[in-house]
């Protein structure tokens, strides 16, 4: 393996808790509002559902192979050339989301923080950061997301606890208003923004690969109550009407918040705890595309590839898609489906053909 560093069981959790935190805690609130509306976070309870159940496939997969990347066994599994075909279309996906998520970090600061700022500054200091943190490794990653995530939780349990008095329970209601489908869509929705598949490139740098699970489940739970405490809040607190028209709902939410005159401008809180959260998934998306370019191609350092996929993603970054408008109609509608290919066909189908494999050469063996 390429990477010699190792991140022990509870540093793969708190990475999995910031990942799954990620771009999410702005931009699902309004999303659900959208496809579920007052039953947003009952979308989000069967989409955490569902990605709990995937972990439990990409478990499986790891499991078998303890010490491989998804890179690595895709070959292992389906031979040199169709394997690398899978782990090239596999890791074009992650750079496609690494994109994503540069230019979801552009438009907000351009739009919320530092208006007057072109978006492509913003885009390439971001991008300098996250490349720099990519090449001290994985380890030196996890460490630092040890020190964040106490400042994060602090920060949401700060804002959630000022919240409370704004809080009226009757915006939730009635609820399954609209019947089971547009919460299950929602979910659908939910789920394919997580992306967890791409945590099974660090499993092999844990220092306990066969014991990932408990680490990925437990990430993604504590995760996801950030998430649908974000949804509830928001449906709580703003109304669906409101939150649905609201690109970042909880930014706006925080605002709602007012503690006095010695303590302004709340909503830079939340801007501080997502920043954290998607600069560490941002990281982990990079971190996977580099590392398992590297190994496809058998090259002996993933830290070359860093500079030239930087530069590519900021072009990337500025070409898929328009502004905002055209950004919530191409993520749940088309990205999510698109997804759904890497999240769970692939996935699935690596461990069914590994398993029908390993079936035929006990058979084999036995006769």
């Amino acid at each position: 393996m390429l990477e010699k560093g190792k991140i022990s069981h509870r540093q793969l959790t708190v990475l999995t808790i910031l990942y799954t935190i990620g771009t999410s805690i702005l931009i699902v609130p309004s999303i659900m509002a959208v496809f579920s509306k007052q039953d947003g976070w009952i979308a989000c309870l069967i989409g955490t559902a569902a990605n709990l159940l995937t972990i439990l496939i990409y478990s499986a997969l790891a499991s078998r192979y303890p010490t491989l990347t998804l890179a690595e066994f895709s070959e292992k599994i389906l031979g040199k050339w169709l394997g690398k075909v899978i782990s090239l279309f596999f890791l074009s996906f992650i750079f496609l989301l690494s994109s994503f998520l540069l230019r979801v970090v552009g438009n907000f600061m351009t739009t919320h923080i530092m208006p007057n700022t072109p978006i492509e500054i913003t885009i390439i200091l971001f991008m300098a950061v996250v490349v720099y943190a990519v090449r001290l490794g994985i380890e030196t990653t996890a460490r630092a997301a040890e020190i964040f995530l106490p400042f994060v939780i602090a920060l949401f349990l700060f804002l959630t606890f000022f919240l409370l008095p704004q809080i009226r329970i009757d915006r939730a209601e009635p609820v399954f208003e609209n019947g089971i489908k547009p919460i299950l869509l929602g979910a659908f929705y939910y789920f394919n923004l997580q992306e967890q598949v791409i945590l099974m490139m660090l499993v092999p740098y844990t220092n306990r690969p066969k014991k990932a699970r408990s680490a990925l489940l437990a990430g993604t739970l504590l995760g996801s109550v950030v998430i649908i405490v974000s949804v509830l809040l928001s449906t709580l607190v703003l109304g669906t009407e409101f939150t649905q028209r609201n690109m970042y709902a909880s930014y706006t939410l925080a605002k709602q918040i007012s503690v006095g005159n010695f303590l302004q401008r709340v909503e830079a809180m939340l801007a501080i705890i997502w920043l954290i959260t998607i600069f560490f998934k941002t990281v982990v998306c990079m971190y996977a595309v580099t590392l398992g370019t590297a190994q496809t191609l058998r090259l002996k350092e993933y830290r070359t590839l860093t500079l030239p996929f930087a530069l590519l993603l900021v072009f990337l970054s500025l070409l898929v898609y328009d502004n905002i408008v055209s950004f919530i109609a191409f993520t749940p509608k088309v990205f999510s489906v698109y997804a759904t290919i890497f999240m769970v066909l692939i996935p699935a189908g690596l461990l069914g053909i590994d398993a029908l494999r390993s079936s035929m050469k006990g058979n084999q063996t036995s006769s």
